[in-house]
């Protein structure tokens, strides 16, 4: 008889500990984040293809470096002049892959499923941004990392694509599944420094 395998969480192990930091912690909240569907997406900005995309997601390509934007089901993050990153919480992988190549294809672009390539952990509070500056050497003040602003920068020695969301506290992390241990015992570790003392 066949055994079913189930896709855990590269972060269920460290469930536990991130949630406790965040009871034990006033003001920091650490959360992995469920899995998204995502697809870097390739098409010259200067072409058709960007308005194409814009009907089918509800949002234009952010063309401004270092910029992410809402879609009803998303996000689209820039990553390069010519490259895109789309998240869907909604659609499968293979659906949203198949979508964007459809739509990308007829103007010499491409989509590629990058589901499985990274995960994500949801950083928040009045302390999340002072935590990330104990190992993240970019300016996440308000003024210069506002809300619509993203980077690909390191955390402690994790690579990460750094997300503002919102009112200068809220943060969304993606990293490697491989290294997203790593990011996490990086912040309970780092946030010991807040910890309230005994």
């Amino acid at each position: 008889m066949a055994e079913t395998l189930y896709i855990t969480h590269p972060l269920e192990a460290w469930k536990p500990a991130l949630a406790a930091l965040t009871w034990a912690i006033d003001g920091l909240v650490v959360k992995p984040e469920d899995p998204v569907a995502a697809a870097n997406l390739r098409i010259d900005a200067t072409g058709p293809g960007p308005d194409a995309v814009e009907s089918a997601l509800g949002s234009a390509l952010p063309v401004e470096p270092n910029t992410w934007t809402a879609t009803p089901q998303g996000q689209i993050i820039w990553l390069g002049p010519d490259e895109w990153l789309v998240t869907d919480r909604f659609a499968r992988p293979h659906e949203l892959e198949d979508s964007l190549g459809k739509v990308v294809g007829a103007h010499g672009g491409a989509a590629v499923d990058v589901s499985a390539q990274r995960t994500s952990i949801r950083l928040s509070g009045k302390l999340a941004r002072e935590l990330l500056s104990f190992g993240c050497s970019i300016d996440l003040r308000p003024a210069a990392f506002p809300t619509g602003s993203c980077a690909q920068t390191t955390v402690g020695q994790a690579g990460v694509l750094i997300l503002a969301l919102g009112n200068g506290d809220d943060f969304r992390l993606f990293v490697r599944p491989s290294f997203a241990g790593y990011l996490a015992d990086w912040l309970i570790d780092a946030a010991e420094e807040f910890r309230p003392a005994a």
